[in-house]
C-alpha cells in the first residue's frame, strides 16, 4: 500500500514538472531592469553618470511626480549620431569599456542602463554629435523601438524618461510617495554634484524647489551642499599611503567631533569620483571617531579616495554603489590615520555652533525652554567674582605646582597652585616672575585670560577678539582622559585567569579571532585557538576587572564579522578610562582660584582633542567681539 502511494506521488510530480523554456526577450529585459532600475532615483543616477562620461560641463535635471511621471536630463556633452543611438539602446553596448574589466575609468561601463530603462518606461533620446550639422532622436517605449529620425537640438543630449513601471504594476505599487521619491532623487543629484564640482548642475520641477550649483572648486561645492557651517567646522584631509600602483590618496573635509549628528546621512564617500556606500569605509570612520563621539552620534564628512582602478573592484553590483578594495587594510588605515591626525592637529578647536546658539540665547525675548519669545531676557545668575574660594577646599589634584605662571588682573605672575598632575610639558615659563600685559597674553594664548566663574563651573575668559565660556568639569575630564590614554599606549596590564576560559564558537569566528590575536594582545587580551571550534582565553585586560569573558569574546567575534575590526575591546577600555577621568576631574559646584582657572586654560591649549569632552560635547564655546557688539546694536 505504501509503495503504491509513493508511486502515485512520483507519477504526479513527473506530470507536473515544467519543461525548461527560453524566456521572452521582454521578460529578460524586465528582469535585468529590476537590478538596475530600483526606483526613479536609479534612473537619475544612470543618466547623470552618462552625461558626465560624455564630457558635459552643464547638466540640467527636471522631474515630475517624484520622477514617476517624468525625468529629463539635458547636457552639453559630446553627443551621439544615429548609429550610436541605435547601439546605445541595445544591451551590453558601451563606449566606455575595453576588454580589461580591471581598468574602469568611467562611471558607467555595463551597457545596461538605457536598455533597462527602455524596457520599463518610455525612453526618448535626442542627441547631436559634436561637429555634426544635425541632431537625431530615437524612442523606446517599453521595449518597442522607433528607429532614429532627424530632430532639432543645438548641442549635447536630452534624455527623457516617462511613465516608469507603467507596464510593470507589481513594481509600481512598491514605489513610495512622490515626496519620498523626490527626496531620493535629490540625494543622488547632490552626491553627483559633490563628486564633480567643475560641472554646473541644476535641478527643477513641479515636485521640488529648484536647486542650482555653479561650477566651482571642491570646498565651495561642499559648502553649497552641506552648508557653510560644516565647512567652518571641518578639518582639511589630505593624506597618501602606498607607492606606485598601490598609491592611495584621501582628500576632503571631516567635521570636528563636536559638529555631529544623530544619524550618518551626512557622510559622503567617493572612490575615483564614484559615489559609494561602502561598509568598510563606514567602519573606518566609526573607528576614527570612536575616541571622540559617544555611540549614537555620527560625524559629518565628505571624503574622496583616488586609487588605481586595478586596486578596486566596482563590478560588484549593477547599481555600482558597492566597491571592493584589493588592500582594504591599507585604505582603512589611511582613513583612520588621516582623520585622527587631523583631529589631533586641531588641538583645542571646538565647533562654532555653540557660539551661534549662545548669541541667540542672549537676544531679547528668548526663552531657553521653548525657544520662542516670552518678553523676558535670559540672563545668568549667581555671578562669582574672580576671587579664591574662602574655605580653601580644593581637590588634591588641583593643589600641585603649575609650570610657574598665573594671571594677575592684567597678566601673569609667579604662583604655586594648579593642575600639574596632568599638565603637558613644554609650557614656556616666564622669566623671573615678570608680569606681561593683556595684549601679550592674548597674542600668545588663544584661550585668553580667565576673568570670572559662573555657576561654580563655567569659566569666562577674555580673548583678543571676544570671550570664551569653558565648562571646567568637561575640560579637565578630557585632560585627565588624555593622560590615561597616554599611559594605556605604553602597554595595558593584563590579569592571568587561574583557569583558561574555553569558549565554543563557529570555526569561521575562531579563525577571525586567531587572525586578530596579535592586535588583541596589545590590549591585554591573550587568546589562542583551541581546536577547530573553540578559543582559549588566558589573560584579560586588568582595567576591565571582573569581566564576562564569554560575552566579551562573542561581541568581539560579531564585530570582526561585521566590520573586520576588533574596536569593541578598545572601546571598552576607553570607556573605563573615560569613567575614571570623569570621577577624577574637578567637580561642578566648586569655586576656583584665578590661577587654577588660567592653569586649566593653558592645559587645554596643549592637550590633544581638548575642544570636546569624552562624551563628544564641546568643552567651550566662543563668542566673537563682533557678535557681542551686534547684540547691543553697535
Amino acid at each position: 500500500m505504501c509503495l503504491k502511494i509513493i508511486e502515485n506521488i512520483e507519477t504526479a510530480a513527473i506530470k507536473n514538472k515544467m519543461a525548461i523554456t527560453r524566456l521572452s526577450e521582454s521578460l529578460i529585459n524586465q528582469i535585468a531592469a529590476g537590478e538596475v532600475v530600483e526606483r526613479p532615483a536609479s534612473v537619475v543616477k544612470e543618466l547623470v553618470e552618462n552625461a558626465i562620461d560624455a564630457g558635459a560641463t552643464r547638466i540640467e535635471l527636471v522631474t515630475s511626480e517624484g520622477g514617476k511621471n517624468l525625468i529629463r536630463v539635458t547636457d552639453n556633452g559630446d553627443g551621439m549620431g544615429p548609429e550610436d543611438l541605435t547601439l546605445a539602446i541595445e544591451r551590453h553596448c558601451t563606449s566606455k569599456l575595453t576588454n580589461n574589466l580591471l581598468e574602469i575609468k568611467s562611471l558607467g561601463f555595463r551597457g545596461e542602463a538605457l536598455p533597462s530603462i527602455g524596457s520599463i518606461a518610455r525612453l526618448e533620446i535626442t542627441s547631436r554629435l559634436k561637429g555634426s550639422e544635425n541632431a537625431w532622436s530615437i524612442c523606446v517605449d517599453n521595449s518597442t523601438i522607433t528607429p532614429p529620425k532627424p530632430a532639432a537640438l543645438s548641442e549635447g543630449t536630452v534624455v527623457e524618461v516617462s511613465n516608469i513601471f507603467s507596464r510593470v504594476p507589481a513594481r509600481l505599487k512598491f514605489m513610495k510617495s512622490d515626496r519620498a521619491e523626490t527626496s531620493a532623487i535629490t540625494d543622488v543629484f547632490k552626491r553627483m554634484a559633490l563628486a564633480f564640482p567643475h560641472v554646473h548642475m541644476s535641478m527643477s520641477g513641479a515636485d521640488r524647489s529648484a536647486l542650482e550649483y555653479a561650477a566651482c572648486d571642491q570646498v565651495t561645492r561642499i559648502g553649497q551642499i552641506l552648508g557653510h557651517d560644516f565647512v567652518e567646522n571641518a578639518l582639511q584631509i589630505d593624506a597618501v599611503r602606498g607607492e606606485g600602483n598601490e598609491r592611495v590618496r584621501l582628500q576632503g573635509l571631516a567635521g570636528l567631533p563636536t559638529f555631529n549628528r544623530g544619524n550618518a546621512l551626512l557622510q559622503f564617500f567617493f572612490v575615483n569620483g564614484r559615489p559609494v556606500k561602502d561598509k568598510s569605509l563606514l567602519g573606518a570612520v566609526r573607528g576614527a571617531y570612536s575616541d571622540f563621539l559617544p555611540r549614537g552620534r555620527h560625524p559629518v564628512l565628505c571624503l574622496f579616495i583616488d586609487i588605481d582602478p586595478q586596486e578596486v573592484d566596482v563590478n560588484v553590483h549593477p547599481a555600482k554603489a558597492d566597491v571592493r578594495f584589493r588592500d582594504s587594510a591599507l585604505v582603512r588605515g589611511l582613513v583612520v590615520g588621516a582623520i585622527k591626525r587631523a583631529v589631533l592637529e586641531a588641538g583645542h578647536r571646538s565647533s562654532s555652533e555653540g557660539g551661534t546658539h549662545m548669541a541667540s540665547a542672549f537676544k531679547e525675548g528668548y526663552s531657553p525652554n521653548s525657544g520662542t519669545p516670552t518678553g523676558n531676557t535670559y540672563a545668568p545668575q549667581n555671578f562669582h567674582e574672580n576671587t579664591p574660594n574662602a574655605n580653601g577646599d580644593f581637590a588634591r589634584d588641583w593643589n600641585q605646582p603649575t609650570s610657574g605662571k598665573t594671571f594677575s588682573n592684567n597678566g601673569f605672575k609667579e604662583t604655586q597652585s594648579g593642575f600639574s598632575d596632568f599638565a603637558p610639558s613644554g609650557n614656556a615659563p616666564l622669566a623671573n616672575g615678570q608680569e606681561i600685559t593683556d595684549e601679550e597674553v592674548f597674542s600668545e594664548y588663544p584661550l585668553g585670560a580667565a576673568r570670572a566663574q559662573l555657576h561654580e563651573n563655567y569659566i569666562v575668559s577674555q580673548t583678543k577678539n571676544g570671550l570664551i565660556i569653558v565648562d571646567a568639569h568637561a575640560a579637565h575630564e578630557r585632560i585627565v582622559y588624555e593622560a590615561l590614554k597616554k599611559g594605556m599606549a605604553n602597554g595595558i596590564p593584563s590579569q592571568i585567569l587561574l583557569i583558561p576560559e574555553i569558549i565554543d564558537l563557529p570555526e569561521e569566528d575562531v579563525n577571525r579571532l586567531e587572525d586578530a590575536a596579535t592586535s588583541l594582545a596589545k590590549l591585554g587580551l591573550q587568546l589562542e585557538k583551541f581546536g577547530p571550534g573553540a578559543i582559549a582565553v588566558r589573560e584579560t585586560p586588568a582595567m576591565l576587572g571582573e569581566v564576562n569573558v564569554q560575552k566579551l569574546i562573542a561581541d568581539l567575534s560579531d564585530e570582526l564579522a561585521e566590520w573586520g575590526t576588533s574596536d569593541i575591546l578598545k572601546d571598552r577600555l576607553e570607556y573605563v578610562a573615560a569613567t575614571m577621568a570623569c570621577h577624577g576631574s574637578v567637580r561642578s559646584g566648586r569655586l576656583l582660584k584665578p590661577d587654577e582657572m588660567n592653569a586649566l586654560l593653558r592645559q587645554m591649549e596643549t592637550t590633544p582633542n581638548a575642544g570636546q569632552c569624552n562624551h563628544g560635547r564641546p568643552t567651550y564655546i566662543e563668542l566673537g567681539l563682533k557678535d557681542i557688539e551686534r547684540l547691543f546694536g553697535r
